[in-house]
């Protein structure tokens, strides 16, 4: 057995949106640097040239997109076969968070949560999906679902929370129906890590240090994470390491959900 085989995406293509967000540059950065030629899009062009150049030219291709409708679906998807040769990985990391009381949300900020949240990533998935059945090679999507689909909090995450269960359920829908064409349908569950959202828990004075210690209190490992934290599952659930491994949501929350 070749251990380092197993990890090795050498001549995969990945799609990786919301690339310029936190959790997505990881990806982007991590699935690069297993071997894989990586489409990166996002809405800022400036970040994407960026993290492009970090990552290495003649690795990456940037297309400036969101996938907020099936057209922009489908520039993206297009950058993606024509930059890598297809697409064998997909990471939809691309979304938005929103804290509010239930009874201070308004219908339009719920609608724009299950927009970037949901909507955009079954428009997405359903567009790859049908790349890869096509391509009759097989593939793996590893989607981004949260703590707070399982866990709610008096904070205000009736949106969110929401959004987020509709991901997991997603994920193993996809999981079920693509199964049969070897494509492999996974999601990863972080708890609070770091990020433009959530920079402000990690500063030091008395309101970060108040609400990160109720964090905490329920976190064994008693730390809040970093973006990297999760770049291991992430390849491992998108190379042949997890070659049987469909349909799961892995919590990488620090014992969370155990506690």
């Amino acid at each position: 057995m070749n251990i380092s085989k197993l990890f090795d995406l050498n001549g995969k293509s990945a799609l990786v949106t919301g690339a310029t967000g936190a959790l997505g540059s990881t990806a982007a950065r991590a699935l690069a640097a297993a071997g894989a030629h990586v489409t990166i899009a996002g809405g800022n062009v400036e970040k994407l040239d960026a993290l492009a150049k970090d990552i290495g030219t003649d690795k990456v291709t940037v297309i400036a997109e969101r996938p907020s409708d099936e057209a922009a679906v489908d520039r993206i998807i297009a950058a993606a076969v024509k930059g890598g040769g297809g697409i064998d990985i997909v990471v939809p990391a691309s979304g938005t968070a929103v804290v509010a009381p239930a009874t201070e949300m308004s219908p339009e900020t719920w609608d724009r949560v299950m927009d970037a949240n949901v909507r955009q990533v079954w428009l997405l998935c359903r567009a790859a999906g049908a790349v890869m059945i096509e391509q009759g090679r097989g593939g793996s999507i590893v989607t981004i679902s949260s703590v707070r689909a399982r866990f709610a909090t008096p904070a205000g995450t009736s949106a969110y929370g929401t959004s987020k269960s509709a991901v997991d359920m997603l994920t193993k829908s996809f999981a079920t129906e693509w199964g049969k064409h070897n494509i492999r349908v996974n999601a990863i569950a972080p708890t609070v890590f770091r990020s433009e959202l959530t920079g402000w828990l990690f500063e030091d004075n008395d309101r970060a240090n108040e609400a990160r210690k109720g964090v905490l209190s329920r976190i064994p490992l008693g730390r809040l994470a970093e973006p990297e934290d999760f770049a291991g599952a992430i390849i491992f659930l998108t190379s042949p390491a997890s070659s049987i491994v469909t349909g799961e949501i892995m919590n990488i929350d620090g014992g969370f959900s155990a506690n």
